[in-house]
């Protein structure tokens, strides 16, 4: 993938992203930057999705740990241990939150 291809697809994750939780029920509130989305959590958290071009990754920085994510098999996997970006996402949010997201890939 070029990065011109990389930045596209990213943009349009991001995208999602904040589609998905600002019509969720929980309140958080999404912002996004340049290369960074930052989800504040009602309790004054953060989770942090930032897309590290030079790798072409996805990373996830949650309080449960940092998790990078590779694009592979037409989704984006964590490199360590396979898990899927969105239920990995969804996963941080549910501990963060204490409530259920149920992100999803909808591109």
């Amino acid at each position: 993938m070029t990065e011109s291809e990389f930045l596209t697809h990213t943009d349009q994750v991001f995208r999602d992203l904040q589609d998905q939780l600002d019509a969720s029920a929980l309140d958080l509130e999404v912002l996004w930057s340049g290369n960074v989305l930052e989800i504040e959590c009602p309790d004054g958290g953060k989770i942090v999705v930032n897309r590290h071009v030079p790798n072409q990754e996805l990373w996830i920085a949650a309080r449960s740990g940092g998790y990078h994510f590779a694009w592979r098999q037409n989704e984006w996997l964590n490199t360590r241990d396979g898990g899927e970006f969105y239920a990995t996402l969804s996963e941080c949010l549910c501990n963060q939150t204490g409530e259920e997201c149920g992100l999803h890939k909808s591109v």
